[in-house]
C-alpha cells in the first residue's frame, strides 16, 4: 500500500512526502527491498527517480523528483522527525514507533505537526496492533469511521465480515501430530455465518474480490479500514496454513510461551491482544480519597520526599509523606509551566519555594522535604537538571536516570561522575546521576501480577493515600502503564497506554526512590526508629526531615534571581560576588 501510494505521488500528485518507520534501519530496508525495486521495474517511475546514477539529490533516505521529494525517516531520530514539512505523511507500524522522543512527545504526533501548514495535507497510517490499551494503531482506528470489508457468500449472497471464529476443520482419529494433534488441517474451510455453507480458498478469495467496505462509525474526516489475513489472496495465507499457525501458537502457549499466540492475534487477526490487568480503574481510586487537606501531613507520616518529572514546557511534581511500613500520603501535586531548557530560569525558579517550604503536620509541627529525585533522562533538558541539582546537593536533591532492567534495585549507588577533572577524567567529587530501577518500582506500586500497593485499601503498611477531590487525570496517569508481553516476545515489560500521559506515575516512582536515600532508608526503619522520630517531633526538634544535622541550603528567591539591578561593586559586604543581568 505504501509503495502504491508513493508511486502515485511521484507520478501523478507530485507533492512533498515524509514516510516514517520505527527505526532508521527499517527505512533503509524499505528503500532497498521494496521501494527501489518498484521504481526500477515501473516504466512510468524509473525516469523520474534515477536509481543507479550517482545523483546527489537521490540517496537511500531522500529522493527528489520533478515537483517534490520523498524523505524516509526513523522515529528514533528527533532531528529528522522535526526538521522537514510535507503535504503527504506516511507512518508505518506506529505501535513500534517511539512514544516519547527524548521527552518531546509521541513521534507520531510530532510528524503530524509537519503537515499542519498545508490545507490539503494527507496522512496515511498503517500497521499491526499490539496490546489493547497500549496500541497506537488501535487509537487511530477508533478515531476513524472504522470500515470493515464485507464479502458476499457465494451461496446465499449475504454480506459479512471474515472472522476467525468461522474457520472450521475436522478432527481425525488417524491423526496424531506432535503439534496439531488430531486436527486434519487440510480440511480447513470458512463457514458462512448466514447459511452455513463451506468455502474453500477459491470461494473465499472470489468473495473478497466482490466485497465492499462499510463504515461502522460516523465519518469525521478520518477514513479507517480494518483487514485481517483471511482477506489475503496470497498462497501462504491459505486456510490450512492459517490453521496450522494457530495450532502451533496454541501448542506453545500450553508450554508457557504465549508470545506466538499474541503475534497470531496481532498480525493474522489484526486485533489487539487483551491482556488482563487487575489494576484498579481511575474512578475506583477516586472513590478512595480521604478527608485531609492537600498541603498538610497526616499522622503518622513523619518524612517527606518529592519526585519531579521534567518536560520541555513544565515541571510535574509530587510530595509524599512516609510513615511506618512505607505507608504514604500524597501531600502536594503541582505542575509548573515554563521553559525548562535553560538552567535557573523559567519553571525552575518556582520549584524551590515548593520544595523548601515547611508543610504543616497534623500534630502542629512543621516538616520539610527530606530528599528529592529529579528526572534527568531526557537528553535535551539534562544540563538544566544538572545545573539545578549541583547547587542543591546539601538538600539531597538528586538527578536521576530510569533503568528498566528487570530486577534492578529501586535505589543504587551512582557509578560515575558526569563532571571531568583537569585530567579530563571523571571527577571524584562531581555530580553523579542516581539510577532508578523503574521496573521494580512499578512492580511494587502497580503490581506485576496483581499484588501492587495501589490495590491495597484501608490503613497499614504499603498503603497509598490521597485527598478527596483529586482530578481524574491524576488517577489516569497513576495507572497509565500495564505490564504485558513486548511485541514479538514473551518478555513482559511495563508499557504506557496509548494517548495517556504518565507523569504522575513517574513522580510517584521518583518519590519512592528518594525515600530510599541512604540518609533516610524509610523502608528499613523499625518501630524504634519511628518512635524516636515521633518523640523528636513532639519535642520540636524534628524541624526539617529527621536529620537536623543536615539542614537544607536556603533557596534563592525568584525575585532576586530575575531582578535587574546595578552592582555597587564586584563584591558585597560578605565577600560574595554579585552577578548582574
Amino acid at each position: 500500500m505504501i509503495c502504491n501510494y508513493l508511486g502515485y505521488n511521484v507520478h501523478i500528485e507530485k507533492a512533498t512526502c515524509i514516510a516514517m518507520f520505527p527505526k532508521d534501519g527499517a527505512a533503509r530496508n524499505f528503500d532497498r527491498e521494496k521501494f527501489g525495486p518498484m521504481i526500477e521495474n515501473t516504466p512510468e517511475l524509473g525516469p523520474l527517480i534515477p536509481q543507479k546514477s550517482r545523483v546527489k539529490d537521490v540517496t537511500a533516505l531522500f529522493k527528489t523528483f520533478p515537483g517534490g521529494f520523498i524523505k524516509f525517516v526513523g522515529s528514533n531520530s528527533i532531528s529528522d522527525v522535526k526538521s522537514t514539512s510535507a503535504k503527504r505523511l506516511i507512518i508505518e507500524e506506529p505501535d513500534d514507533c517511539n512514544l516519547n522522543l527524548r521527552g518531546q512527545g509521541d513521534a507520531i504526533k510530532l510528524l503530524e505537526e509537519r503537515g499542519k501548514q498545508y490545507r490539503d495535507v494527507k496522512i496515511l497510517i498503517g500497521g499491526t496492533p499490539s496490546i489493547e490499551g497500549v496500541s497506537s494503531i488501535d487509537e487511530e482506528m477508533l478515531a476513524s469511521d472504522q470500515n470493515y470489508w464485507l464479502v458476499p457468500c457465494p451461496d446465499c449472497g449475504v454480506h459479512q465480515r471474515l472472522e476467525w471464529g468461522q474457520v472450521k476443520w475436522l478432527d481425525s482419529a488417524e491423526e496424531n501430530h506432535p503439534v496439531f494433534g488430531q486436527a486434519a488441517t487440510e480440511t480447513a474451510a470458512y463457514v458462512c455465518a448466514s447459511c452455513g455453507s463451506l468455502w474453500d480458498d477459491a470461494k473465499k478469495n472470489l468473495a473478497v474480490q466482490r466485497g465492499h467496505a462499510e463504515p461502522s462509525a460516523p465519518f469525521r474526516g478520518v477514513l479507517g479500514l480494518n483487514l485481517n489475513e483471511l482477506y489475503s489472496q496470497g498462497h501462504n495465507s491459505r486456510l490450512q496454513v492459517l490453521v496450522e499457525s494457530y495450532l502451533t501458537a496454541k501448542h506453545k502457549e500450553s508450554r508457557g510461551n504465549i508470545g506466538e499466540l499474541i503475534t497470531f492475534w496481532n498480525a493474522t487477526l489484526g486485533q489487539s491482544w487483551r491482556y488482563q490487568s487487575d489494576i484498579p480503574l481511575g474512578d475506583e481510586l477516586a472513590e478512595r480519597g480521604e478527608d485531609y487537606a492537600e498541603g498538610t501531613v497526616p499522622h503518622p507520616a513523619l518524612i517527606l520526599t518529592a519526585g519531579v518529572d521534567v518536560q520541555h514546557d513544565r515541571l510535574h511534581g509530587q510530595i509524599w509523606a512516609w510513615g511506618p511500613g512505607e505507608e504514604t500520603w500524597l501531600v502536594s501535586r503541582f505542575i509548573i509551566y515554563g521553559n525548562t531548557l535553560v538552567p535557573e530560569r523559567g519553571a525552575w525558579l518556582d520549584l524551590d519555594p515548593l520544595l523548601t517550604r515547611a508543610y504543616p503536620h497534623e500534630s502542629g509541627a512543621r516538616l520539610h522535604v527530606a530528599a528529592v529525585s529529579v528526572d534527568s533522562g531526557d537528553g535535551v533538558t539534562v544540563e538544566a537538571v544538572y545545573a539545578y541539582v549541583r547547587r542543591r546537593n546539601a538538600r539531597r536533591v538528586m538527578a536521576t536516570k530510569g533503568v528498566a532492567t528487570p530486577g534492578r534495585e529501586i535505589f543504587s549507588q551512582p557509578k560515575q561522575s558526569v563532571d571531568l577533572n583537569m585530567r579530563a577524567k571523571a571527577s571524584r567529587y562531581g555530580l553523579k546521576p542516581w539510577i532508578v530501577g523503574t521496573e521494580r518500582a512499578k512492580d511494587i506500586l502497580l503490581g506485576a501480577d496483581g499484588g501492587g500497593r495501589i490495590k491495597l485499601t484501608g490503613r497499614g503498611p504499603g498503603r497509598l493515600h490521597w485527598p478527596k477531590n483529586m482530578s481524574l487525570d491524576f488517577f489516569e496517569q497513576l495507572t497509565s502503564e500495564i505490564k504485558a508481553p513486548a511485541k514479538n516476545s514473551n518478555k513482559r515489560i511495563w508499557q504506557k497506554k496509548a494517548g495517556v500521559a504518565n507523569e504522575d506515575l513517574d513522580c510517584l516512582v521518583l518519590a519512592l526512590h528518594a525515600s530510599r536515600h541512604p540518609r533516610l532508608k524509610v523502608h528499613l526503619l523499625g518501630e524504634a526508629e519511628w518512635a524516636n522520630l515521633r518523640q523528636r517531633l513532639l519535642q520540636g526538634k524534628l524541624e526539617l526531615d529527621g536529620a537536623p544535622d543536615d539542614p537544607p541550603t536556603p533557596a534563592p528567591q525568584p525575585a532576586q534571581q530575575e531582578r535587574l539591578r546595578p552592582s555597587a561593586g564586584p563584591f558585597s559586604r560578605r565577600g560574595s560576588f554579585i552577578k548582574t543581568w
